[in-house]
């Protein structure tokens, strides 16, 4: 049985909380549930001591708990702003994180096959790699040939034109190829995915540009002030958890979930 401080936490509050903490497996998910629920109980304690009311008991739209919770972080936290040289520091040591996103105009013909076939991967591999011998020898047949074999449904009747894509928007194996070809060329053999090979030919590319630091900042200072709350949030519920009587589960030194 858990307690907090004497509060018993029951075994039914831990199995309907488990349901929100998704883990490999029950076990894992309702030992989650119980850190939570232990940290939820912590707060509210700690904020009753500090005697401190719900700030807006009209409110229906959040729970009277986490409204007080919020006010007790809000008072008693205390995380250093992100100054302008920490912001420049993080703007050059992760500037591909501040690019305008590459943009890809693109076709291609699917042979279908599903990962955990071989012999219809070699199949569709092999009828891959024919036609791509095809389009070698007449590359305008590439409309032609995607209408009559191509196996996806919402490029094939486009000629296989896939429209604009960015990153992240088709698979890696086929953002590797894209990033490869120049404008008008088509792949050197077929490309393996898990939806089976596709012959790709890259249209047009307009690659991301660097942003400069002036149109980052904002984002750094959000990202880093977040950062900053969560260490501290961190710390501060490690201090209860130093002064607290737990039983029942051991919390010290130990991840305690985020609290919003």
């Amino acid at each position: 049985m858990i307690s907090v401080n004497g509060k018993t936490i029951s075994d039914d509050q831990i199995s309907r909380e488990a349901q929100y903490h998704p883990a490999p497996s029950r076990e894992a998910a309702m030992h989650e549930a119980s850190i939570a629920l232990v940290v939820r109980e912590l707060l509210l304690q700690e904020a009753a001591a500090l005697d401190l009311a719900d700030p807006a008991p009209q409110d229906k739209s959040i729970a009277p708990e986490e409204r007080i919770i919020a006010t007790l972080l809000d008072r008693e936290v205390r995380f250093p702003a992100a100054d302008e040289e920490a912001c420049r520091r993080y703007y050059d040591a992760n500037r591909e994180r501040f690019r305008s996103p590459d943009l890809f105009e693109a076709s291609h013909i699917l042979f279908a096959a599903r990962p955990d076939q071989p012999e219809e991967r070699e199949r569709a591999r092999a009828a891959a790699a024919a036609t791509l011998e095809e389009l070698r020898r007449d590359a305008s047949s590439f409309e032609r040939l995607a209408k009559e074999r191509s196996a996806d449904p919402e490029s094939r009747d486009q000629g296989g034109h896939l429209g604009q894509i960015t990153r992240g928007q088709t698979t890696p194996e086929f953002e590797a190829c894209l990033d490869g070809l120049t404008p008008g060329e088509l792949c050197r053999d077929p490309v393996g995915t898990r939806y089976g090979y596709h012959l790709i030919r890259l249209d047009r590319a307009i690659r991301g540009r660097q942003l400069p630091y002036e149109m980052a900042r904002e984002r750094i200072i959000k990202y880093l002030g977040a950062s900053a709350w969560t260490r501290a949030v961190h710390q501060y519920i490690q201090i209860l958890i130093g002064k607290a009587s737990i039983e029942g589960i051991e919390l010290a030194g130990a991840m305690t979930p985020l609290v919003q």
